[in-house]
């Protein structure tokens, strides 16, 4: 039976650590350069959400429903690496993850000294606090990015996200557009090229393989993340919508709250395995605090068509109650 809880992405106020300050710098207006290669998306009517009972009731991707989205350029690629250096060497960005002194990194991936791990998130052992874990060092102050330039950029909170959005004049796309762009065109279906995992006994996409979380195989070629032109584009020629990293969306969990605290994340991880998590696919949702920050959240953004507006998905089930941490 596959697992409910939100394994994947823990809070930041869920790992046993005192909070430390994040004051916000002011970033500059937006009139910055972003790298990242463009795929377009035409205004189309799709499908939206579970069309196979995969999800679980509390994540809340509703019944298949149409859905209309207009025009829009969105990202290729995650933001890579490469890019979000771009930024914080424009700006002198800080991150939530600097600013807080610490993230969350995947224990069996820990690099550094045992005094760098400040806390451990209950009911998901397999995440621990980190002292110098931040998008330069993913896996903690003994390792760098330098050799990963282009992988995505990860330790990046929604609040990050932002503040790289309003330097680039860009935005994050909300979640009809994401599930309309990972979609690719193909309709009702699971994952970006189709409804089976597996595409001649090839890997799709970047998740865990093995027994999940004491021993992965590395089937797919990677136990961490993967560069972003990894695998195959889909129809819209997107790279890895699913799978790699969760993709923060601009949409929050619950529109019925005044200060929603907690924004969706789209896409699954490296993390997700079937027999746990299997949201590595077109519809699954799931969420996060807008101030945490993991080794497996990145996002891509998007440019909207002028004078278009955005199109947002709002769940059919958006007052029930979430089953999860």
């Amino acid at each position: 039976m596959k697992n409910e809880h939100h394994c994947c992405t823990p809070a930041r106020d869920g790992i046993d650590h005192p909070r430390e300050s994040a004051d916000r710098p002011v970033v500059p207006a937006a009139d910055g350069t972003h790298p990242v290669a463009q795929a377009h998306v035409p205004r189309h009517e799709f499908m939206m959400g579970d069309f196979h009972g995969d999800g679980f009731p509390g994540d809340r991707e509703g019944p298949p429903r149409p859905q209309m989205v207009n025009a829009f350029d969105i990202d290729a690629t995650t933001v890579t690496v490469e890019a979000f250096d771009a930024f914080v060497a424009a700006t002198g960005y800080e991150t939530e993850a600097e600013t807080f002194g610490y993230s969350a990194v995947f224990e069996p991936f820990f690099s550094g000294p045992p005094g760098a791990v400040v806390g451990r998130a209950p009911g998901t052992p397999w995440w621990i606090g980190v002292r110098g874990a931040d998008w330069r060092h993913p896996e903690g102050p003994a390792s760098h990015v330098d050799s990963r330039l282009d992988h995505p950029v990860v330790h990046v909170s929604w609040n990050d996200a932002q503040a790289y959005c309003a330097w680039a004049g860009r935005r994050l796309p909300t979640e009809a557009e994401w599930e309309a762009a990972s979609r690719g065109g193909l309709d009702r279906k699971r994952y970006p090229w189709g409804d089976e995992l597996l595409a001649d006994g090839r890997w799709r996409c970047n998740i865990w393989q093995g027994t999940f979380p004491s021993r992965n195989t590395g089937d797919d070629g990677w136990l961490s993340t993967a560069p972003v032109h990894t695998y195959e584009p889909n129809g819209f020629g997107l790279w890895q919508t699913v799978g790699n990293v969760w993709e923060w969306s601009a949409d929050p969990w619950d529109r019925n709250t005044p200060a929603p605290r907690q924004r969706v994340m789209r896409g699954g991880s490296f993390l997700c395995h079937d027999s746990y998590c299997n949201r590595y696919r077109n519809s699954a949702r799931s969420a996060n605090t807008a101030d945490s920050s993991t080794a497996n959240t990145g996002f891509r953004t998007v440019a909207e068509e002028p004078h278009a507006q955005p199109c947002h998905f709002v769940p059919q089930t958006d007052l029930a109650p979430r089953t999860g941490s």
